[in-house]
């Protein structure tokens, strides 16, 4: 199954618009009013990739298969979620079946659109979501922390895990994520073990409005600020003009940004943040039948790179020989790119790299 990135927030923030900006439909309904979205919504989004066309034109591909990012649309959090106020409980298990969070925050102030804490204030907002997020670990914590201390009487053995787990416990009551442990710690692994919500990686997405796009305000820079303390990430863009944009063609898009002075669209970024988030990374393969980029974790070798096209080729795995994309783009075709000893054969131990362009060899 595809990794997934949970887009969370307060009510009436902008997450069902910019759900349905991103899946390019109306399937998620976005209303001026609290819990307009229920169950959550699910898409499918391709991950904008330019490599894709200048190695479909060099290759005549017949088709292009971009990789792939699923996006869940969850309903509005309010404050007390933890112990089932509003939508609370159903909210924070659809959270804990994702691989990401993406939370959303509104930058801006309109009295057309109602605020369920009476106006937005980013930080506030933030640590409601926070808080909850956090009682619910505490709540998982506890559970395990009774089990384990059984364990551990019989067996000293695990002490060092209590340990941990009495560590992670102290970090949460002091509002502290699970998520800013360094990666190899035993207080991380438990976490993720634990399949805490806290531990999943952080993208802030301010939500600005239309005065904001070429330069941020007071609450879309706060947004920023937070993220660098806990060593998150943040990006900000309109969501309602974005959602606009999702209807147009490309020729109208590149207009009405030229006019907003954006270079770049606030989604496509969304959409790379949060894949670079999951730790994915993209390898291609180009052709006359078709030019696809395929997702692997970072670190994947080339057996098991191979092993995304299909199963015999990763059993009967010989050699990938690659040419980076800047190397195949400058030298247009194979002949070229042999003759200038940019085509490098790769073995079992080669870590695939951001970008490389591939074709394995195999026995059948």
């Amino acid at each position: 199954m595809a990794l997934s990135c949970g887009i969370v927030g307060l009510p009436n923030v902008g997450k069902s618009t910019i759900f349905n900006a991103l899946t390019r439909s109306a399937q998620a309904l976005a209303a001026n009013y609290p819990f307009a979205t229920i169950e959550p919504n699910v898409g499918e989004v391709p991950v904008p990739d330019r490599r894709l066309d200048a190695l479909a034109a060099l290759n005549a591909s017949e088709k292009i298969v971009p990789a792939t990012m699923r996006f869940v649309d969850i309903a509005g959090l309010v404050r007390g979620a933890a112990s089932g106020q509003g939508l609370g409980n159903a909210f924070l298990s659809h959270i804990r079946e994702t691989d990401a969070v993406a939370m959303v925050v509104r930058c801006f102030a309109d009295d057309n659109v109602t605020h369920v804490e009476g106006a937005p204030d980013p930080l506030r907002d933030i640590e409601i979501i926070a808080i909850e997020m956090a009682l619910a670990d505490l709540g998982t914590l506890q559970r395990r922390r009774e089990k384990l201390a059984r364990e551990v009487r019989a067996n000293p053995k695990q002490a060092p895990e209590l340990e941990a787990l009495e560590r992670l416990v102290a970090a949460l009551e002091a509002g502290k994520p699970a998520r800013a442990f360094p990666p190899d710690s035993e207080e991380l692994r438990l976490a993720r073990e634990s399949f805490l919500l806290t531990a999943k990686p952080m993208l802030y997405v301010a939500n600005v409005d239309e005065g904001q796009i070429a330069t941020l305000g007071p609450m879309a820079e706060t947004v920023m600020a937070h993220a660098r303390t806990e060593n998150s990430r943040a990006i900000a863009f309109n969501g309602k003009v974005e959602s606009e944009f999702a209807g147009m063609s490309e020729d109208d898009v590149a207009m009405f940004r030229a006019d907003y002075g954006i270079t770049a669209g606030g989604l496509d970024r969304l959409i790379v943040e949060a894949y670079d988030l999951l730790g994915l990374m993209t390898f291609l393969t180009a052709g006359p039948k078709e030019t696809r980029a395929w997702t692997i974790a970072k670190g994947t070798k080339a057996p098991q790179a191979a092993g995304k096209i299909h199963t015999d080729i990763e059993r009967g795995f010989i050699r990938a020989e690659i040419v980076s994309y800047d190397d195949y783009v400058t030298l247009k075709a194979m002949d070229a790119i042999r003759a200038a000893g940019k085509l490098r054969s790769e073995g079992k131990d080669y870590v695939m790299q951001e970008g490389d362009v591939v074709e394995f060899r195999f026995n059948v």
